[in-house]
């Protein structure tokens, strides 16, 4: 059996909360067939397999009683090049951001504003990523799934895949779908997406009139840097709630009492109200209980100050959500999976 298996292995190097909890198995998968031997391991043992990637997206709330099987599949290959459009495919244990650099250092562009989002290359197609204007659905090709029910290979297009804000197919059947690898259609000439006003603010500062990719990238990862901690500094899982989606009724209504709320009209007619704004507003930025907090500069990313348990930080997202619910009427939805 080439796949490694070892017991009671700490989970706290593979999730970006830091948070210590033990899995009763581990793996790591470095090609299909190390995927397929774990299932097959999980079947024969009768041990649930949970697979992870970065472990970005992930609060751990207790010890894992299964096989955690971490993707660390490796290799980006060219599928395609006419010359103006490259179609790419990347394994899933690719991580995610130096993937945008190679795409970029290619001299290729569409995934400049996802930029320094953490995680692996498998995860984004799950949460449909997106940053500053751009989502993967934009520049989605295609991707490889195991269909851990059937054991077979299914191809999925980009119709197939429900994208949605912060969503798509393989989140609606969790436990189902096991992402392989995923293609991307990306440009030989940058088609840039500037809409974002802090993007265009930074480039005008660096004094950069006719930005490149790269430009878009670095004054991207540069904004990212000045808002978000480094969960290799202090633990968390990036934006821990979505933007709720919300009546247009109910923003106006809102704006009559909070005239700076933050909100952004959608094309089904829906408002985005920006989470960070609801829970800056009802007090909770820089709010720290024993060692599970709210970033200071940023409200919408939840922290560990080193030894929180995953409970306290559910605990607190909790906590948060029912203020923001009592006081808005508004819904917050936890972006992280919780186990």
């Amino acid at each position: 059996m080439s796949l490694q298996v070892r017991s009671q292995v700490s989970l706290k190097p593979f999730n970006s909360f830091g948070v210590d909890v033990q899995a009763r198995l581990f793996a790591e998968a470095h090609s299909d067939a190390d995927v397929r031997e774990a299932l097959a391991y999980g079947q024969a043992y009768d041990v649930p397999v949970l697979v992870i990637g970065g472990g970005s997206n992930l609060l751990l709330t207790a010890d894992i009683e299964s096989l955690v099987l971490r993707m660390a599949t490796r290799g980006i290959r060219v599928l395609s090049d006419d010359g103006s459009k490259v179609v790419i495919e990347a394994e899933a244990g690719e991580p995610w951001h130096p993937f945008v650099q190679h795409t970029l250092a290619q001299g290729l562009s569409g995934l400049e504003n996802l930029s320094l989002i953490p995680g692996t290359v498998g995860a984004a197609p799950m949460q449909n990523i997106g940053a500053y204007g751009v989502e993967i659905k934009d520049v989605f090709a295609g991707l490889t799934a195991l269909d851990r029910h059937s054991g077979e290979l299914r191809d999925f297009s980009l119709e197939e895949c429900n994208f949605a804000y912060r969503d798509s197919l393989f989140k609606q059947e969790p436990g189902r779908w096991l992402i392989l690898r995923v293609r991307f259609t990306l440009n030989r000439v940058a088609h840039l997406h500037l809409e974002y006003g802090p993007v265009r603010q930074r480039l005008t500062e660096q004094g950069i009139e006719h930005p490149t990719a790269t430009d878009v990238s670095r004054a991207i990862c540069s904004i990212r840097n000045e808002k978000l901690p480094d969960p290799a500094v202090l633990g968390n899982a990036g934006s821990f709630f979505k933007n709720p989606l919300v009546p247009a009724a109910l923003v106006a209504q809102l704006k009559g009492e909070y005239p700076d709320l933050v909100a952004y009209a959608q094309p089904d007619g829906q408002m985005k109200i920006a989470a960070g704004w609801l829970i800056e507003r009802a007090g909770w930025k820089g709010f720290r209980e024993a060692d599970a907090g709210v970033h200071k500069l940023q409200a919408l990313v939840l922290v560990n100050y080193g030894n929180a348990s995953g409970l306290q930080l559910l605990d607190l997202a909790q906590r948060i959500q029912k203020d923001i619910s009592e006081r808005f009427h508004v819904d917050l939805e936890m972006e992280p999976n919780r186990y």
